[in-house]
């Protein structure tokens, strides 16, 4: 069975294996007996640089994802290749620095040392809060400062790669006139009405020819017939047996979902020490500011300062103010984790309780639930053996639980069992013949399936579709006659027609242009438009009417107005830094074929193996 949740003693001897190997990895442990993975050029790649990109790929693609990916995952999207890659190339260009003799100075190191936040103090930078920080993160200064000299040195060498590359005006001026370009309409939706006789029926020749025209429309897609055998826990609920005593027991285990004490939703605004903490509440209480400016104040947004809802332990020192004062109300400063804060109500959640009696159905669910699930889980194993052994799909339903069907899939098929998106996966690739497994269903639940034969894509007789294909011959042969009769109509528009004369009901839209929606138009009616010459009228098809539409004037960007004007910047701005981006890729990639480049493997599958 597929991803069975039994224990597989084979992983476990595995990870065994690969533990004592690494134990052996050095006496003092990786970290400490181990410090590079190589070298590029003069410059060794530390084992520390590689593991803090790697921790950072995997942070960035557990925040693209929403959830935390392991390392396991991320190794899939190929994330422990790309941190490789970038501390290679970061190395790659530090040697490059060194070689072509550009360094920083004392001063200049300092300078940025100063600006790292996580080394300020209450007056700004503190040495010993920069040492205790070196200390945690198992760094001296000497080499925190050695890199940050390369850093800088790396820095100033990227700059003069890319230094010096004129903006691109012309191609700017050009985007935006493009872009920016505004064109004005008139024009009108038609039907049926305008239609002055009806459409003719289909003759049985018509039919024919459309029948003949269009067979995918008539065509019934590929069928398989399939045999299947299920088990689902909704199928057994009703034989689990779940006592009384189990589900008091569960609602005590989850006491806290069913009796909650009254909870708030707050604010919580930090301060770096009490006296600013003191002076922001005198700014409230004199009404000089409000809560959202001292926010701005600190650079921050309100989602940044959002706790969301917290009972009054939560909150400590601040509790019982927090609890006792009306939504909206600013409290403190009170002291909190991070230093003193002021404290803002934003809503009340009042206290609920949830009794036994209450809870107990809907428990009694769960655990029937569970019950089923092991029950299925348990049971699959004994399925397996049977399937080795050469049992169908009817052995199994007269021998197990599992309930028999035959279903005629295709790709449209999505009802009963078919409605599971592992059924459907293996349905549409099981073979005849094929040895029959057990696959896991999301909810618990176990399947078999067999194939009993395929019938392939087939055109219906036209007997069988004759209606349908009556109403299609006559829906295309209505559209093709109101887009005859809209071009009738068309002919006689000039550019100073009102529509109302020739009985059209005109929209007009002025200023459109190329990424506009309008409304009741089809999706290519923008690139019709912007095809169209000053007072040319066209009809265009918009599926079961037709659109008659005059353009009446083009009107070139007012490159003198500011958004245009800002946008023109942004476009030259961002073509600017894409030129610069290709000359480093570039450059760097020259320079990494001109650059020696020695990786220790081994090593580098220690560090991985230490993040599994």
């Amino acid at each position: 069975m597929a991803d069975k949740k039994k224990p597989r003693y084979g992983a476990w001897i595995i990870v065994g294996v690969v533990l004592v190997g690494l134990a052996g990895f050095g006496s003092g442990g990786l970290s400490s007996s181990v410090r590079s993975l190589g070298t590029v050029g003069d410059k060794d790649i530390s084992v520390n640089a590689y593991q803090q990109a790697l921790n950072q790929q995997i942070r960035a693609l557990s925040a693209q994802f929403g959830q935390q990916i392991s390392f396991q995952q991320a190794q899939q999207f190929g994330i422990d290749r790309q941190a490789l890659n970038q501390v290679v190339l970061l190395r790659t260009l530090d040697n490059e620095a060194t070689e072509m003799g550009i360094s920083i100075g004392d001063e200049r190191v300092f300078q940025r040392l100063q600006s790292i936040p996580s080394f300020q103090g209450a007056g700004g930078f503190n040495r010993e809060t920069y040492r205790l920080s070196l200390q945690q993160t198992g760094q001296n200064a000497a080499e925190f400062e050695a890199g940050l000299r390369e850093e800088l040195s790396r820095t100033l060498l990227q700059g003069a790669v890319v230094s010096g590359i004129p903006t691109p005006d012309a191609y700017a001026d050009a985007l935006v006139q493009y872009i920016s370009e505004s064109r004005s309409v008139t024009w009108a939706s038609v039907g049926a009405e305008i239609l002055t006789a009806p459409v003719p029926g289909a003759t049985p020749a018509a039919q024919q020819e459309y029948y003949d025209a269009n067979p995918e429309d008539f065509t019934l897609p590929e069928t398989r017939e399939i045999t299947y055998v299920w088990l689902t826990p909704n199928m057994i609920l009703d034989d689990m047996n779940v006592t009384d005593e189990a589900v008091e027991r569960l609602y005590n285990q989850r006491l806290n979902e069913f009796i909650q004490p009254e909870r708030r939703l707050v604010e919580r605004l930090v301060y770096l020490d009490e006296a600013r903490a003191d002076a922001a509440a005198a700014q409230l209480d004199a009404g000089a500011a409000t809560f959202e400016d001292l926010v701005v104040e600190r650079g921050l947004a309100l989602t940044d300062i959002d706790l969301g809802d917290v009972s009054r332990e939560d909150l400590r020192d601040a509790g019982d103010a927090v609890f006792t004062a009306d939504v909206g109300e600013v409290v403190g400063p009170f002291n909190s984790p991070l230093g003193p804060a002021l404290f803002r109500v934003n809503a009340v959640l009042a206290a609920q309780e949830t009794l036994l009696e209450e809870a107990a159905p809907a428990l009694r669910d769960e655990l029937a639930a569970d019950a089923a699930r092991e029950f299925i889980n348990d049971t699959a194993d004994p399925i397996i053996d049977l399937l080795a052994g050469g049992a169908t799909m009817q052995d199994l339903a007269d021998r197990t639980d599992m309930r028999s069907g035959t279903i005629s899939w295709t790709p449209d098929t999505a009802e009963g069992i078919a409605a599971y998106d592992a059924f459907r996966r293996e349905a549409a690739i099981v073979q005849e013949g094929q040895f029959a497994e057990i696959h896991d269903l999301a909810d618990g639940g176990i399947f078999a399936l067999s194939l009993d034969g395929i019938t392939p894509p087939t055109l219906q007789p036209l007997d069988d579709v004759r209606e349908d294909v009556i109403a299609a011959w006559m829906a295309q042969a209505e559209l093709d006659a109101i887009m005859a009769r809209a071009a009738e109509i068309a002919s006689d528009i000039l550019p100073l027609t009102g529509f109302e004369t020739l009985d059209l009901v005109p929209s007009v839209d002025e200023g459109l242009t190329r990424r506009s929606f309008v409304e009741g138009t089809p999706p290519d009616f923008n690139d019709q438009v912007f095809e169209m010459n000053v007072g040319e009228v066209r009809v265009i098809d918009a599926e079961n009417r037709a659109l008659i539409v005059r353009l009446d004037d083009i009107s070139a960007p007012d490159l003198t107005d500011p958004s245009v004007t800002a946008q023109r910047d942004a476009v030259a701005e961002n073509a600017a830094a894409g030129i610069a981006q290709d000359i480093f890729d570039a450059y760097a990639a020259r320079l990494q074929q001109e650059t020696e480049l020695n990786i220790n493997q081994a090593t580098i599958n220690a560090v991985n193996a230490q993040f599994q």
